[in-house]
């Protein structure tokens, strides 16, 4: 059993190279939080638009179907 542990622990040690130290990830993550709210705004004005098309869409198309 400790023999597996070892060979699982060191297979795992040259994993932890791909992974980024945090310091790196802090602009990451930050450029997304900026984009995420800059998009927000657009969002929250463009929803009310895409509903009343895909209702509009769906109301055709139900009615359509209906007749046809």
């Amino acid at each position: 059993m400790l023999q597996l542990f070892f060979a699982v622990a060191f297979s795992a040690v040259p994993l932890t190279l791909y992974v980024p130290p945090i310091r790196s990830l802090n602009l990451f993550v930050e450029t997304i939080e900026d984009v995420l709210r800059q998009t927000s705004l657009y969002t929250v004005r463009a929803y009310p638009r895409i509903r009343l098309v895909f209702s509009r869409f769906f109301r055709n198309l139900f009615s359509l179907s209906r007749w046809g």
